[in-house]
Protein backbone atom coordinates (compact mmCIF):
# COMPACT_ATOMS: atom_id res chain seq x y z
CA UNK A 1 0.00 0.00 0.00
CA UNK A 2 1.61 3.27 -1.07
CA UNK A 3 1.03 6.44 0.36
CA UNK A 4 -0.74 8.04 -2.69
CA UNK A 5 -3.39 5.41 -2.20
CA UNK A 6 -3.72 4.35 1.36
CA UNK A 7 -5.88 6.88 3.44
CA UNK A 8 -3.44 7.70 5.99
CA UNK A 9 -4.70 7.48 9.83
CA UNK A 10 -4.18 10.63 11.61
CA UNK A 11 -2.35 8.80 14.50
CA UNK A 12 -2.97 5.11 15.38
CA UNK A 13 -1.68 6.68 18.66
CA UNK A 14 -3.36 8.39 21.42
CA UNK A 15 -2.13 12.19 22.09
CA UNK A 16 -0.17 12.27 24.81
CA UNK A 17 0.01 14.60 27.79
CA UNK A 18 3.60 15.60 29.35
CA UNK A 19 2.78 13.68 32.50
CA UNK A 20 1.77 10.60 29.98
CA UNK A 21 5.39 10.76 28.34
CA UNK A 22 7.71 11.30 31.69
CA UNK A 23 5.79 7.83 32.39
CA UNK A 24 6.49 6.31 28.96
CA UNK A 25 10.18 7.80 28.69
CA UNK A 26 10.43 6.50 32.21
CA UNK A 27 10.61 2.80 30.35
CA UNK A 28 13.72 3.86 29.17
CA UNK A 29 16.93 2.51 30.76
CA UNK A 30 19.93 4.78 30.60
CA UNK A 31 22.83 5.51 32.41
CA UNK A 32 23.39 8.39 34.78
CA UNK A 33 25.71 11.56 34.56
CA UNK A 34 26.88 14.14 36.37
CA UNK A 35 27.21 17.50 33.60
CA UNK A 36 29.41 20.09 35.17
CA UNK A 37 31.36 23.14 34.48
CA UNK A 38 32.90 26.14 35.85
CA UNK A 39 32.48 29.78 35.20
CA UNK A 40 34.11 32.66 37.12
CA UNK A 41 35.04 30.47 39.54
CA UNK A 42 32.28 28.50 40.40
CA UNK A 43 31.76 25.28 40.15
CA UNK A 44 28.00 23.72 38.33
CA UNK A 45 26.64 20.66 38.28
CA UNK A 46 23.60 18.97 37.30
CA UNK A 47 22.44 15.08 37.54
CA UNK A 48 21.37 13.68 34.08
CA UNK A 49 20.27 10.77 32.38
CA UNK A 50 19.88 12.40 28.35
CA UNK A 51 23.57 12.01 27.32
CA UNK A 52 24.42 9.78 24.28
CA UNK A 53 27.20 9.41 21.41
CA UNK A 54 26.85 10.86 17.93
CA UNK A 55 30.06 10.51 16.46
CA UNK A 56 32.68 9.17 16.17
CA UNK A 57 34.49 10.67 13.58
CA UNK A 58 35.09 13.14 15.24
CA UNK A 59 34.09 11.81 18.72
CA UNK A 60 30.48 13.87 19.34
CA UNK A 61 28.19 13.77 22.50
CA UNK A 62 24.66 15.55 22.78
CA UNK A 63 23.77 16.45 26.34
CA UNK A 64 20.40 18.18 27.33
CA UNK A 65 20.08 20.34 30.49
CA UNK A 66 17.08 22.07 31.85
CA UNK A 67 17.07 25.47 30.36
CA UNK A 68 16.14 27.06 34.43
CA UNK A 69 19.48 25.47 36.11
CA UNK A 70 22.26 27.44 36.30
CA UNK A 71 24.60 24.64 35.10
CA UNK A 72 22.97 25.20 31.60
CA UNK A 73 23.77 28.98 31.17
CA UNK A 74 27.32 28.41 32.24
CA UNK A 75 27.89 25.77 29.69
CA UNK A 76 25.59 27.81 27.55
CA UNK A 77 28.59 30.84 28.24
CA UNK A 78 31.87 28.90 28.60
CA UNK A 79 31.34 26.14 26.14
CA UNK A 80 33.22 23.49 27.98
CA UNK A 81 31.94 20.56 30.60
CA UNK A 82 32.26 17.24 31.43
CA UNK A 83 30.17 14.33 31.36
CA UNK A 84 31.11 12.08 34.65
CA UNK A 85 29.50 8.86 34.28
CA UNK A 86 28.29 7.70 37.97
CA UNK A 87 29.53 4.06 39.20
CA UNK A 88 26.31 1.56 40.78
CA UNK A 89 27.41 2.92 44.04
CA UNK A 90 26.42 6.83 43.56
CA UNK A 91 23.23 6.80 43.85
CA UNK A 92 23.38 9.50 46.53
CA UNK A 93 25.98 11.94 44.80
CA UNK A 94 23.33 11.43 41.72
CA UNK A 95 20.83 13.05 44.05
CA UNK A 96 22.53 15.44 45.23
CA UNK A 97 23.49 17.09 42.46
CA UNK A 98 19.92 16.36 41.41
CA UNK A 99 18.65 19.21 43.78
CA UNK A 100 18.87 22.72 43.78
CA UNK A 101 21.23 22.88 46.30
CA UNK A 102 24.35 25.47 46.92
CA UNK A 103 26.08 22.98 48.46
CA UNK A 104 26.07 20.07 45.62
CA UNK A 105 30.14 20.03 45.64
CA UNK A 106 30.10 19.53 49.43
CA UNK A 107 33.09 16.69 50.36
CA UNK A 108 32.75 15.95 46.56
CA UNK A 109 36.16 14.72 45.19
CA UNK A 110 36.84 17.48 42.47
CA UNK A 111 39.83 17.67 39.56
CA UNK A 112 40.02 20.41 36.95
CA UNK A 113 40.39 19.68 33.27
CA UNK A 114 42.53 21.98 31.13
CA UNK A 115 39.80 23.92 30.54
CA UNK A 116 39.12 24.70 34.03
CA UNK A 117 35.81 22.04 34.29
CA UNK A 118 35.63 20.05 36.88
CA UNK A 119 35.98 16.41 37.17
CA UNK A 120 34.54 13.74 39.56
CA UNK A 121 37.27 11.99 40.48
CA UNK A 122 36.17 8.85 40.96
CA UNK A 123 33.41 8.61 37.79
CA UNK A 124 33.35 5.56 36.13
CA UNK A 125 34.30 7.57 33.36
CA UNK A 126 35.18 11.48 32.75
CA UNK A 127 34.55 13.08 29.36
CA UNK A 128 35.86 16.65 28.82
CA UNK A 129 33.60 18.27 26.15
CA UNK A 130 34.16 21.25 23.90
CA UNK A 131 30.32 22.88 22.62
CA UNK A 132 30.12 23.38 18.99
CA UNK A 133 26.50 24.12 19.02
CA UNK A 134 23.42 24.36 20.85
CA UNK A 135 19.94 25.05 20.17
CA UNK A 136 16.77 25.29 22.46
CA UNK A 137 14.57 22.14 23.03
CA UNK A 138 11.22 22.44 24.84
CA UNK A 139 12.37 22.96 28.34
CA UNK A 140 16.00 22.02 27.82
CA UNK A 141 19.43 23.24 25.92
CA UNK A 142 20.64 20.44 23.91
CA UNK A 143 24.16 20.78 23.87
CA UNK A 144 26.24 19.08 20.51
CA UNK A 145 30.55 18.62 22.13
CA UNK A 146 33.17 17.60 20.99
CA UNK A 147 34.92 15.23 23.22
CA UNK A 148 38.53 16.34 24.20
CA UNK A 149 39.68 14.25 26.59
CA UNK A 150 38.60 11.13 28.67
CA UNK A 151 39.50 9.09 31.48
CA UNK A 152 37.97 5.77 32.68
CA UNK A 153 38.13 3.74 36.05
CA UNK A 154 36.92 0.53 37.24
CA UNK A 155 33.48 -0.20 37.91
CA UNK A 156 30.10 -1.05 36.99
CA UNK A 157 27.68 2.03 36.09
CA UNK A 158 24.70 3.51 37.82
CA UNK A 159 21.47 2.92 36.00
CA UNK A 160 17.86 4.87 35.90
CA UNK A 161 15.04 3.32 35.20
CA UNK A 162 11.51 4.42 36.04
CA UNK A 163 12.39 6.81 38.61
CA UNK A 164 14.68 4.98 40.34
CA UNK A 165 18.84 4.20 40.60
CA UNK A 166 19.92 0.24 40.02
CA UNK A 167 22.54 -1.93 38.80
CA UNK A 168 23.44 -3.32 35.60
CA UNK A 169 23.66 -6.76 35.29
CA UNK A 170 25.80 -8.70 32.63
CA UNK A 171 24.88 -11.78 30.89
CA UNK A 172 27.15 -14.13 29.36
CA UNK A 173 27.67 -13.39 25.20
CA UNK A 174 26.29 -15.61 23.28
Amino acid sequence: MSVDTAKIVESALPAITSEEYRDVIGHYTSGVSIIMTNKDGVDYGITASAVTSVSLEPPMLLVCANRQTGTAHAISEKKTFTVNILKEDQGALAIQFARANTEKFKDVNLVYSASGAPILQDALVSIECKVVEDVIGGTHLVFMAEVQSATMNEGDPLVYYRGSFGQFCQYEKA
